[in-house]
């Protein structure tokens, strides 16, 4: 039963019967209950139906099967109960491993970062997207050459780890792949290019840029969705946002900034995945700000708070990194704690100036966050004292406009002006004369 034909993939993917094998080879900051959660929320965000979850205590991984013999009997068993037919282990697993994996238990094996992956491939919305999903996969796929792969005639929708072989059997060799990651390279070289210039423009306006990071499923869409009016897919789904989204975002006392959301991360987030969205993630190293959206309601929350900056680091962001841009906490979900947890976690963040506590599903405590992002991105504006002839009405209008009047007066045909600007709304304005 270890490959299926072509018929069955869409039913594979759709529907399928899965069977969760966790490996706990240490206790870490991680709830057991809350890992089996996520890995079977993975499962379902590509239609997966999960019929059984199990998690077994590794002392030492098997280099031929990761689990002892006696916890792969209890996964085959399973699997042969529940009618599975695809067993997901929620670890990295090895070609051989997995080959192993399938032989003993006679059900197709995948393992976490081939989820995440497939649920990448399906995802993508955008061709840059598409391409960078297909450069992890193959990446990933470079060593499991024993298994087919198809995808390079694909059009769309995820890249067969669930199903067998596709629209066309390719031969799957190594200088094929190498060929084909090489273009996708140069291709994705160009997207950067064109993602620099499209940044330069804005930085001569310029708006300042603030950036929506977090964990899967921690609110970001829907708090963006809230702040700037759009309509970007929010659900309780893993990786609902893949392609970043940028909109323009009112705040109090600038004209204007933009607000880009990204893809969430999350924890053991594959490497070929942290290296091929570098370019997707730019966009979060060339912010003013960077919000970091924390699900507070979550048992796991200070472990996703770990493997978010880990990840930020990664790509040269944070502290550590020798980024300028600040961090800001937002502590999200507050509608979804109960009123003691609600009272710890609001003393706790009136302790922190860095932490604003909120709730993007109802939008309580969003018009402070748009006054503390207001504040953080004007911290180093100063006042300027303006001479300007007084017919010069576009000017003073603008002034008015982007910055904060304190106080103007006229000499004859001379208007002095102090206002105070950001350092981005001086330089624009310095731009007009």
């Amino acid at each position: 039963m270890g490959v299926f034909d072509r018929d069955q993939a869409d039913d594979v993917r759709h529907g399928a019967r899965a069977v969760i094998a966790l490996p706990e080879m240490n206790t870490g900051l991680r709830d057991t209950d809350a890992r089996l959660e996520e890995a079977s929320g993975l499962a379902a965000a590509i239609g997966l139906e999960v019929v059984d979850k199990l998690a077994f205590r590794l002392r030492q991984p098997k280099p031929a099967t990761l689990f002892g013999s006696g916890q792969v009997e209890q996964i085959a068993t399973a699997a042969r109960m529940h009618e599975a037919e695809l067993v997901v282990v929620d670890a990295a697993l090895t070609p051989v491993q997995q080959q192993n994996l399938e032989k003993a238990t006679e059900a197709k094996v995948i393992d976490r970062t081939g989820l995440i992956l497939e649920i990448f491939g399906e995802r993508a919305a955008t061709a840059e997207g598409r391409l960078q999903v297909e450069l992890a996969h193959l990446d990933y796929q470079a060593g499991r050459l024993v298994r087919s792969w198809t995808h390079l005639e694909r059009q769309r929708g995820g890249f067969g780890f669930l199903g067998g072989p596709g629209e066309t059997q390719i031969e799957a060799d190594r200088r094929l792949i190498r060929d084909r990651m090489a273009k996708i390279r140069r291709e994705l070289e160009q997207v950067r290019k064109t993602r620099g210039l499209h940044r330069a423009r804005r930085e001569r306006a310029p708006w300042p840029v603030v950036a929506l990071v977090g964990y899967t499923n921690a609110g970001k869409s829907t708090l963006f969705n809230r702040m700037t009016g759009a309509d970007v897919m929010a659900e309780n789904l893993l990786f609902a946002t893949l392609d970043p989204t940028m909109r323009q975002v009112s705040l109090p006392g600038l004209d204007k900034a933009i607000l880009s959301d990204t893809v969430g991360f999350v924890s053991d987030l594959p490497t070929q995945l942290v290296a091929a969205f570098r370019a997707t993630l730019e966009e979060v190293t060339a912010a003013d700000l960077i919000l970091h959206v924390r699900d507070i309601a979550h048992p796991d929350t200070e472990a996703q708070r770990a493997d978010v900056l880990a990840v930020l680091a990664e790509i040269g962001v944070g502290p550590d990194a020798g980024t300028s841009a600040p961090i800001l906490e937002v502590w999200n979900k507050l509608d979804a704690l109960d009123p003691e947890r609600r009272a710890f976690m609001q003393a706790d963040a009136a302790r922190d100036t860095n932490v604003v506590l909120i709730s993007a599903l109802n939008g309580e405590g969003v018009d402070e966050l748009r006054r503390t992002v207001a504040e953080r991105l004007l911290a180093g504006a100063r006042v300027h004292s303006i001479e300007l002839p007084a017919g010069d009405g576009s000017a003073i209008a603008w002034l008015h406009q982007h910055g904060e009047v304190l106080d103007q007066e006229m000499d004859g045909e001379t208007l002095t002006i102090d206002v105070r600007l950001s350092p981005e709304e001086w330089a624009r304005f310095q731009a007009r004369q």
